[in-house]
Protein backbone atom coordinates (compact mmCIF):
# COMPACT_ATOMS: atom_id res chain seq x y z
CA UNK A 1 0.00 0.00 0.00
CA UNK A 2 1.43 3.46 -0.83
CA UNK A 3 0.79 6.65 1.19
CA UNK A 4 0.98 9.92 -0.09
CA UNK A 5 1.43 13.08 2.29
CA UNK A 6 1.38 16.33 0.58
CA UNK A 7 2.38 19.72 1.96
CA UNK A 8 2.98 23.38 1.53
CA UNK A 9 -0.48 24.55 0.96
CA UNK A 10 -1.53 27.95 2.06
CA UNK A 11 -2.91 31.52 1.42
CA UNK A 12 -1.17 33.49 -1.34
CA UNK A 13 -1.57 36.96 -2.99
CA UNK A 14 -2.72 36.55 -6.80
CA UNK A 15 0.55 36.97 -8.76
CA UNK A 16 2.37 34.52 -6.12
CA UNK A 17 3.79 31.23 -6.29
CA UNK A 18 3.72 28.33 -3.88
CA UNK A 19 5.30 25.03 -3.82
CA UNK A 20 3.69 21.88 -3.09
CA UNK A 21 5.16 18.74 -1.61
CA UNK A 22 4.07 15.33 -1.67
CA UNK A 23 5.83 12.30 0.14
CA UNK A 24 5.43 8.77 -1.04
CA UNK A 25 5.95 5.67 0.89
CA UNK A 26 5.28 1.80 0.98
CA UNK A 27 6.47 1.09 -2.57
CA UNK A 28 9.55 1.72 -4.83
CA UNK A 29 8.93 5.78 -5.56
CA UNK A 30 10.30 5.27 -9.65
CA UNK A 31 7.50 2.71 -10.38
CA UNK A 32 4.86 5.67 -9.69
CA UNK A 33 3.20 7.65 -12.16
CA UNK A 34 2.78 10.57 -9.96
CA UNK A 35 0.33 13.25 -10.58
CA UNK A 36 -1.32 16.37 -9.09
CA UNK A 37 -5.51 17.13 -8.96
CA UNK A 38 -7.52 19.91 -7.46
CA UNK A 39 -11.09 19.80 -6.47
CA UNK A 40 -13.30 22.79 -5.51
CA UNK A 41 -16.89 22.53 -3.30
CA UNK A 42 -19.69 21.13 -5.84
CA UNK A 43 -16.92 20.23 -8.59
CA UNK A 44 -15.60 17.23 -10.00
CA UNK A 45 -11.77 16.78 -9.25
CA UNK A 46 -9.45 17.73 -11.99
CA UNK A 47 -6.54 16.97 -13.40
CA UNK A 48 -3.47 19.13 -13.36
CA UNK A 49 -0.10 17.66 -14.32
CA UNK A 50 1.50 14.73 -14.31
CA UNK A 51 5.07 13.15 -14.11
CA UNK A 52 6.75 9.63 -15.80
CA UNK A 53 8.37 7.21 -13.83
CA UNK A 54 11.56 8.61 -15.35
CA UNK A 55 11.15 12.32 -14.85
CA UNK A 56 11.52 12.64 -18.38
CA UNK A 57 7.86 13.09 -19.60
CA UNK A 58 5.01 15.90 -18.17
CA UNK A 59 1.69 16.82 -18.52
CA UNK A 60 -0.39 19.56 -17.96
CA UNK A 61 -3.99 20.56 -18.00
CA UNK A 62 -4.37 23.96 -20.36
CA UNK A 63 -4.96 25.98 -17.19
CA UNK A 64 -1.93 25.66 -15.77
CA UNK A 65 0.25 25.67 -18.91
CA UNK A 66 3.40 28.01 -18.25
CA UNK A 67 2.39 28.58 -14.83
CA UNK A 68 2.88 25.02 -12.88
CA UNK A 69 5.94 22.78 -13.02
CA UNK A 70 6.00 19.59 -11.91
CA UNK A 71 8.93 17.82 -10.31
CA UNK A 72 10.58 14.42 -9.28
CA UNK A 73 13.16 12.97 -6.89
CA UNK A 74 13.24 9.51 -7.07
CA UNK A 75 16.07 9.55 -4.66
CA UNK A 76 14.12 11.21 -1.87
CA UNK A 77 10.48 10.31 -2.96
CA UNK A 78 9.19 13.08 -3.63
CA UNK A 79 6.79 14.72 -6.24
CA UNK A 80 6.87 18.52 -5.78
CA UNK A 81 4.34 21.38 -7.72
CA UNK A 82 5.68 24.58 -8.66
CA UNK A 83 2.91 27.21 -8.99
CA UNK A 84 3.73 30.49 -10.25
CA UNK A 85 1.77 33.52 -11.44
CA UNK A 86 -1.56 31.96 -9.35
CA UNK A 87 -4.51 32.96 -10.05
CA UNK A 88 -7.93 32.90 -7.68
CA UNK A 89 -9.33 30.65 -9.74
CA UNK A 90 -6.72 28.32 -9.03
CA UNK A 91 -8.25 28.32 -5.23
CA UNK A 92 -8.80 24.59 -4.71
CA UNK A 93 -8.01 21.80 -2.72
CA UNK A 94 -5.31 19.76 -4.31
CA UNK A 95 -4.32 16.30 -4.23
CA UNK A 96 -0.90 14.50 -4.99
CA UNK A 97 -1.70 11.07 -6.94
CA UNK A 98 0.29 7.66 -7.50
CA UNK A 99 -0.30 5.12 -10.30
CA UNK A 100 1.20 1.74 -9.50
CA UNK A 101 0.14 -0.22 -12.57
CA UNK A 102 2.15 -0.55 -15.83
CA UNK A 103 5.63 -0.56 -16.68
CA UNK A 104 6.24 2.37 -18.73
CA UNK A 105 8.72 4.96 -17.96
CA UNK A 106 7.08 7.37 -20.15
CA UNK A 107 3.96 7.43 -19.88
CA UNK A 108 1.68 10.04 -17.85
CA UNK A 109 -1.90 10.05 -17.01
CA UNK A 110 -5.09 12.42 -16.66
CA UNK A 111 -7.58 10.31 -15.68
CA UNK A 112 -8.90 10.01 -12.40
CA UNK A 113 -9.20 6.31 -12.78
CA UNK A 114 -6.03 5.93 -14.19
CA UNK A 115 -4.52 6.63 -10.35
CA UNK A 116 -4.10 3.84 -7.57
CA UNK A 117 -3.58 6.01 -4.63
CA UNK A 118 -4.35 9.14 -3.33
CA UNK A 119 -3.02 11.74 -0.30
CA UNK A 120 -5.42 13.32 2.09
CA UNK A 121 -5.48 17.01 0.17
CA UNK A 122 -3.69 20.46 0.93
CA UNK A 123 -5.69 23.73 0.37
CA UNK A 124 -4.49 26.08 -1.50
CA UNK A 125 -6.32 29.82 -1.38
CA UNK A 126 -5.56 32.75 -3.64
CA UNK A 127 -7.08 36.10 -2.78
CA UNK A 128 -7.18 38.61 -5.41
Amino acid sequence: QVQLVESGGGLVQAGGSLRLSCAASGRTFSTLVMGWFRQTPGKEREFVVAISRSGGTTSHADSVKGRFTISRDNAKNTVALQMNSLKPEDTAVYYCAARGRGISQSATYDGLHEYDYWGQGTQVTVSS
